[in-house]
Formats: structure tokens, sequence, C-alpha cells
């Protein structure tokens, strides 16, 4: 973030129109600093050497080297960033591959303006993404990925679901409807704070690293 608080976002898109109307956007939330933009991955990933950016909202399709593609890529050089997918695709080949990459996001260029900056704030705290379109399709993308291969990586030995209270299942349902911590709280009855913990329990017990991989976890297992 900058001095200011504000939250340090590198913008990839291929196309200028709509990645300077983003910025424009982006840029009279004073909650967000644009401290970059590129058209391509080679771009990209040399300004997100330079800026070290706190997100990056990342096409998936673009010229050359495609955005799944360049996730490895802001690994090495930005590895503190957190990067969101934005893009038109509601493939769920597409979806799948970019959450197995590394993304922390899949966010459609519909949504509105609040969503994004929503989602972008989420993000920050810890929270993976997705679009509320594109929820169901985890696990459709679940059931491609059993396909191609024994074993999804978020898949653990021994179903420790068996370990989780009552309560953290419930959660857990929550998580894979895609709903917020705001929202699961309301719905539970129970105070926000109480909802990330158990969302860390969560976590820590099925040995996974974000609410879409819980998702995913919760909609892939038989019965």
């Amino acid at each position: 973030m900058t001095s200011t608080g504000a939250i340090r976002v590198l913008v990839v898109d291929d196309h200028t129109l709509f990645r300077r109307g983003l910025i424009a956007l982006l840029a009279g939330d004073p909650r967000f600093a644009i401290v970059g933009e590129a058209g391509d991955a080679s771009e990209a990933h040399r300004s997100a050497a330079t800026t070290q950016p706190d997100v990056i909202l990342l096409d998936i399709h673009m010229p050359g080297v495609n955005g799944v593609e360049a996730l490895a890529g802001f690994a090495e050089v930005s590895p503190t960033a957190r990067v969101l997918m934005l893009t038109v695709s509601e493939d769920e080949r597409d979806l799948a591959a970019a959450l197995r990459a590394g993304a922390r996001g899949y966010l459609l260029k519909t949504m509105d303006s609040d969503m994004l900056a929503a989602a972008i704030l989420r993000t920050m705290a810890g929270e993976s993404v997705v679009s509320p379109e594109m929820t169901s399709k985890l696990v459709s993308a679940f059931q491609s990925r059993q396909s191609e291969a024994p074993a999804m990586p978020v898949q653990v030995d021994a179903d420790p679901i068996h370990s989780l209270s009552p309560r953290e299942r419930e959660i857990l349902a929550c998580i894979a409807r895609g709903a917020s911590n705001k929202e699961m709280a309301r719905e539970l009855s129970i105070a926000e704070a109480t909802v990330k913990i158990h969302v860390q329990h969560i976590l820590r017990k099925l040995n996974l690293s974000s609410r879409v991989q819980a998702a995913v976890y919760l909609t892939g297992r038989p019965g």
C-alpha cells in the first residue's frame, strides 16, 4: 500500500479503451492508487517488478502470452501481489486454469464498479473472490480436472471434513455458495469476526490455502 493506505493496483489488458476506462474509474476512488498499466504479459511483468503492486487486475485472453500463462511470471517478479483475473470469459476451463495457476480471484468485466472495488478490498483482506455467476461452475471445473488427472491439488488424505464442527460445516457450505463473511454473519446470526475465525480454522483443518480451494473441495466431494 501507499503511505496514505491506498491499495496499489496494476491494470493489465490489451484493449486500450477498456484499460484506460478502468484506470479512470479506480483513480477516482481514494482507496486505490494506479501504479502501472500494460497491454501484454511482457510489459506487465516489467511493470510489476518495478512498481510491486498490491493487486494486479489481469485479462485472460491477450496476444502472445495469455493471462493464465503470465501468472507464474508475476509470482517471480512480484510475489506478494494478489492477481485477480478480470475477463469476459465465462468458460469453466478458463476459471479452473486461472485458479490452479494461482489467481486469487476470477471476476467478470460485466460487474459494476462497486462490486469490483469490494472484490479488491476482500482480496486484500485475505479472501479469494469469484463472480457470483461463476461460483456454480466451480463444480464443473473440479469435474473437468478430475477427468484429466487422478486428483485435484486441494484434495487431502482421509477426508478431514470429519474434523469440522457442525458450525464449521455450515460456514464451509456458505463458502461454496460464494457468500462473503458479512453475508454469512447475517445468515447465521453471528459476528463477522467470528466468521473469519471459523474460516481460518476450516482452511487449517482441511490443509487448504484459500476460500476458492475450500469451495472446490466441498463441491467435489461425493454425495
